[in-house]
């Protein structure tokens, strides 16, 4: 799976491309540098509504881990648990 990122002029200019580009993965499309859609087959959007999925399933989709993921350290102090 590859996903792929086009700038709303882009995707204007070149509708064909971008449906291409779906067929191996999301296209991602942008709004002055920030993603604000997403193109998807249809095939993927019926795959990743449906409802029989589990958990385990959703993550270990294919090319999950080729998804950058930061996740910032709290500056919150730690809080002592509350078992009542």
């Amino acid at each position: 799976m590859t996903a792929t990122t086009f700038s709303s002029r882009e995707f204007n200019q070149d509708v064909t491309r971008a449906k291409r580009a779906a067929e191996c993965g999301p296209v991602f499309i942008t709004d002055r540098g920030e993603p604000a859609h997403v193109l998807l087959t249809i095939q993927e959007y019926r795959r990743l509504t449906a409802q029989h999925r589990s958990l385990a399933e959703a993550l270990s989709m294919p090319g999950l881990s080729d998804i950058p993921l930061e996740i910032p350290r709290s500056r919150e102090p730690p809080r002592s648990a509350d078992f009542e």
